[in-house]
């Protein structure tokens, strides 16, 4: 009688082992984030190198930066000016902060739900990592999209003529839902953290 339980003990050890190896199905996601962060990396050279040729004179690269801030005026545009140069400067800083968010994610949560990474010791080990948890990666993450759409909100204002009032009003309240939805993850989590001590 103790070799078919412990048969079906094996047996039942399979399933377990199979669930768990199933967490490399997450592996082609985060290669695919990378990806899309060197996708990230070639938009911000393309508007850099435009913002430089636009400062050289070039009218052509001035006509794609105008187009790809959404700048739009009554006068004719034949030099840069000082919005538009902040327009590019927000959006240049946006793209480095989807980017940095585009680290986390991918480096935290190959970290906390696929496989260890073993970068103790390492030199260039980011320091939150050696504390990184779901829990954290959820307030960072959180922290980060607010910081977006903080960049967001203020190219809008700096661009409010172009927009209308309604879209003005309606990126204000998604900026403070964002900011609730953060402070609400986080004292979640404190209150976790202190029900766990």
């Amino acid at each position: 009688m103790t070799a078919p339980s412990l048969d079906k003990t094996s047996r039942m050890r399979i399933l377990p082992r199979f669930i768990f190896a199933s967490r490399w199905l997450q592996l082609p996601l985060y290669v695919g984030l990378i990806a899309a962060q060197g996708v990230y990396v070639f938009h911000f050279w393309v508007e850099l190198v435009h913002l430089l040729e636009a400062a050289f004179g070039s009218p052509t690269a001035l006509e794609a930066l105008v187009n790809s801030i959404g700048y739009k005026t009554d006068v004719k545009i034949t030099s840069l000016n000082e919005t538009i140069i902040m327009l590019v400067v927000l959006a240049l800083i946006d793209v480095v902060m989807i980017s940095n968010l585009l680290i986390m994610v991918i480096i935290g949560g190959y970290e906390t739900f696929v496989s260890r990474m073993d970068l103790e010791g390492h030199p260039d080990q980011p320091e939150w990592l050696s504390h990184v948890n779901a829990s954290v990666l959820k307030v960072k993450l959180a922290t980060a999209i607010i910081g977006i759409s903080s960049i967001h909100l203020l190219k809008t204002f700096i661009n409010a003529a172009n927009y209308s009032d309604k879209v003005l009003i309606a990126q204000t309240v998604i900026h403070i839902t964002f900011l609730l939805s953060a402070m609400a993850i986080a004292y979640t989590d404190k209150l976790m953290s202190r029900d766990s001590h």
